[in-house]
């Protein structure tokens, strides 16, 4: 079966000896490969500063914890996200608060986001949903407006812009996912995005116990609360070697995208993502609104290709739900949202099949 997302590796001969050369070097940690990791994914963003981290769900703790908040603080989110982007505000101890979604683009709606803030609100965090970029423009305005530092959780959406300047410099705290089976896998691990230089050097302490490690452990003197969350050696040069070849891997994933916006905008019983003006999908997903989705899943099995909602809206965890609110636009989205295949492992023939099924009916 065609699946909605898959690992996706570089060549064995290239990959092997240079994962050997690190395994058998006699260092494995937190090294050079790391750096040279960091430094080549600030190239490809353009912009700021990049922390390397164990996973995103590290990312997603230092932003908030650069952002201020604290125990008993508000953060506003979406419900439509994998659930690590709110599991990570209450490990802070922090409360959250939903914004509703924009029924046309699943991503959260500027408007109820501004509905929510209040006293108790310390930072407001906005999801590339499926790698759809949110309404940059409109979340900049009410973040300058009420003064709250804004988090983009951008797992979904390496390589995507708005603007025509990439995901991961338009907020202060830009959160990427490198978990197995996104477009740069790293097996597992995740970069922070940060814009200000002082609290890049703030946030390489909070990875590594609150120690400094340009000196010696003699040396240095702990002053807040740091964790282990460092990407290794290895990790980062399973990176290193991807973005050799990343721009193919989002080109594809890009390249399916559009195929399917153009071959699907007139489908019976499906109605089409919209993007903001200015926006530029990464595609990680291809999300579709359908009629009778139980149905249009049971004749994509038809054909092997997996479609699914994926993601459980989070509001539906207990843990996750501290006001339980009425969302009405996430209501009806989420009865209707499915996804299939747009990655690079999709062939041109997989296409046609796909968009022949849905032109039949379900």
């Amino acid at each position: 079966m065609i699946p909605i997302v898959k690992t996706n590796l570089p060549d064995k001969k290239i990959l092997m000896p240079e994962l050997e050369k690190i395994l058998y070097s006699g260092y494995v940690a937190q090294g050079q490969q790391v750096e040279d990791f960091e430094r080549a994914f600030e190239k490809f963003i353009g912009s700021g500063y990049s922390l390397s981290l164990n996973s995103g769900t590290a990312a997603l703790h230092i932003a908030l914890i650069l952002a201020g908040v604290k125990a008993k603080d508000e953060v506003i989110s979406t419900a439509l996200t994998a659930e690590p982007t709110n599991v990570a505000i209450k490990m802070l101890g922090a409360k959250i608060r939903y914004a509703d979604i924009d029924y046309e683009t699943g991503n959260i709606l500027p408007d109820s986001i501004e509905e929510n803030i209040n006293k108790k609100t310390r930072a407001i965090m906005v999801v590339d949903y499926a790698g759809i970029p949110v309404n940059v423009p409109a979340i900049k305005k009410i973040s300058a407006k009420y003064n709250l530092p804004v988090i983009q959780d951008s797992s979904h959406a390496l390589g995507s812009k708005f603007n025509g300047i990439k995901t991961g410099s338009h907020f202060p705290y830009t959160v990427f996912s490198f978990q197995a089976i996104k477009q740069l896998t790293t097996i597992d691990g995740g970069m922070l995005q940060i814009q200000s230089k002082d609290e890049y050097e703030k946030a390489k302490l909070i990875r590594w116990f609150g120690i400094d490690k340009s000196k010696t452990r003699l040396e240095n003197n702990i002053q807040f609360q740091g964790y282990k969350y460092h990407m290794n050696n290895v990790n980062a040069t399973i990176g290193l070697i991807q973005m050799d070849g990343i721009n193919s891997i989002l080109n594809s994933h890009i390249e399916n995208g559009k195929y399917f916006d153009n071959h699907l905008k007139n489908a019976k019983n499906i109605e089409l993502i919209k993007y903001y003006q200015g926006s530029e999908p990464a595609y990680w997903l291809y999300t579709l609104k359908v009629e009778n989705r139980e149905g249009f899943i049971r004749k994509m099995a038809e054909i092997d290709v997996m479609a699914s909602e994926l993601h459980r809206r989070n509001d539906w965890h207990s843990f996750l739900n501290d006001y339980n609110q009425t969302l009405p636009n996430l209501d009806k989205f989420y009865s209707r949202m499915v996804h299939i295949p747009c990655g690079s492992w999709l062939k041109p023939d997989d296409r046609e099949l796909i968009i022949e099924t849905i032109n039949k009916g379900w």
